[in-house]
């Protein structure tokens, strides 16, 4: 089928009729609401940027950036199947603290005396140990949603409660600190972070695997006989996506490692420090994750079964029933995988500050719902985007970064927040209505 007659005559009639805008927007299939929310996004930097005077676009602030979104972003993408399914959870925060205390616990105090400190295991059995505590705690709040018909707001709030004095009791109040070596890497800073040669290279293979998603969604359009795009539809989105990746890579490169790291780097190598010495950070171990665990959870919503049951079941719950799906079970595995997702989270965060606190978590839930909803989650039920909800997480930390630079008062900050989500859902709801 050739370009020309890939859309029928109707077609060509209806868009001869469009905007210049219209018309873009079909070809290109972009998606308004995305389109929205990146604008959003690019006025909010460049208005903190002015009121910083300069500070808030620049390498070292993005790094920043990228590193305390991952956390939030991770948790974001399984808030999106919760509220898909029109349910909520509100106990995430409080289950990150947990499963960081045990993690922490786990390597601090109770491996070392069977493995010895520097165990290169430690780390890794701690992680497990957390992600096996965070699918349990999902299971349980599964189990009693799903199988007990407890509505998931009245459970998640109670674990709110209850994850957050367990995570007090393991340690009665105690921070515990330093987490193993390894295990720090995944939070970040100059040893947590891929470098610059290796950025680069997974920047191009990133460009290299969006150029062929392109050309394989065009074979296969051609295959079943669906309308193509444009070629020049194709070679704008894959310009501009591969564009966005390698700009990313290069604002990671710009952010050296601070002097006194390079020095303490060279004297550790036995070596002088050469003139002019740099040192780039590179991509950051938490934001590999959090791009890993996305990728993952977007092939989980639109490639496969499960993830058709879980937009089934938020479209319309009794007509899935009926239709012989089982959504207790969908149910229960959902928050068997937000509990999950909640322990990565935790492993970044933990990892991050080098300890294990009881504040740890607080009031993540709320940024995280906000992430899903400002990101094109309905709370109506069936709508939702995992890439939109990873944006609106750094959508809300970008709000809190800037006002961070700008000096605002703490109080202050959880107030633009709150104005945030409601305008989001509000939003949502006259675009709900728009639609409809």
């Amino acid at each position: 089928m050739s370009d020309a007659t890939a859309q029928t005559p109707v077609d060509r009639a209806r868009a001869s009729h469009l905007g210049p805008v219209a018309r873009f927007l079909k070809d290109t299939e972009l998606d308004t609401r995305m389109l929205g929310m990146v604008g959003a996004l690019l006025i909010i930097w460049a208005l903190f940027h002015v009121l910083s005077g300069g500070l808030f676009l620049t390498p070292r602030n993005l790094w920043n950036l990228s590193v305390q979104s991952s956390s939030v972003a991770v948790m974001a993408t399984g808030m999106v199947l919760v509220i898909v399914t029109r349910n909520i959870d509100l106990s995430v925060g409080s289950i990150l603290g947990f499963t960081g205390m045990i993690m922490g616990v786990t390597q601090a105090e109770l491996l070392p005396q069977y493995l010895g400190f520097g165990s290169p295991s430690i780390w890794i059995l701690a992680a497990i140990a957390g992600l096996i505590v965070g699918v349990a705690i999902g299971a349980l709040h599964g189990y009693v949603i799903a199988y007990l018909g407890v509505p998931a707001f009245i459970v998640t709030l109670g674990g709110l409660l209850v994850w957050r004095g367990a995570a007090w009791w393991v340690t009665s109040g105690r921070t515990v600190a330093p987490m193993d070596a390894t295990f720090r890497l995944m939070g970040g800073g100059p040893d947590g972070a891929i470098g610059s040669t290796w950025s680069w290279i997974i920047g191009i293979i990133a460009c290299a695997a969006i150029i062929w998603l392109l050309m394989n969604a065009r074979t296969q359009r051609k295959r079943f006989r669906f309308p193509l795009r444009p070629l020049w539809a194709e070679a704008f989105l894959g310009t501009v996506t591969c564009g966005v990746i390698l700009a990313c890579v290069w604002v990671a490169n710009s952010y050296p490692w601070p002097v006194g790291i390079v020095r303490r780097y060279y004297q550790a190598l036995g070596q002088e420090v050469p003139e002019g010495a740099y040192i780039a950070h590179g991509i950051a171990i938490p934001v590999l994750i959090a791009l890993a665990v996305g990728i993952v959870m977007t092939f989980v919503t639109t490639r496969t079964r499960f993830g058709r049951y879980v937009f089934a079941i938020g479209g319309n719950p009794e007509a899935a029933a009926l239709a012989g799906i089982n959504t207790r079970w969908v149910t229960m595995k959902i928050f068997m995988l937000m509990g999950g997702l909640a322990s990565v989270g935790a492993l970044i965060s933990t990892a991050r500050l080098n300890a294990a606190t009881n504040a740890q978590g607080t009031l993540d839930e709320l940024l995280v719902i906000a992430a899903a909803v400002i990101g094109g989650t309905s709370l109506s039920g069936g709508v939702g985007t995992i890439a939109g909800a990873m944006l609106g997480a750094v959508l809300m930390q970008s709000l809190a970064t800037g006002m961070i630079l700008l000096g605002v008062d703490t109080p202050l900050q959880n107030i633009v927040v709150g104005l945030a989500l409601v305008i989001a859902v509000w939003l949502d709801t006259v675009y709900r209505r728009r639609i409809g």
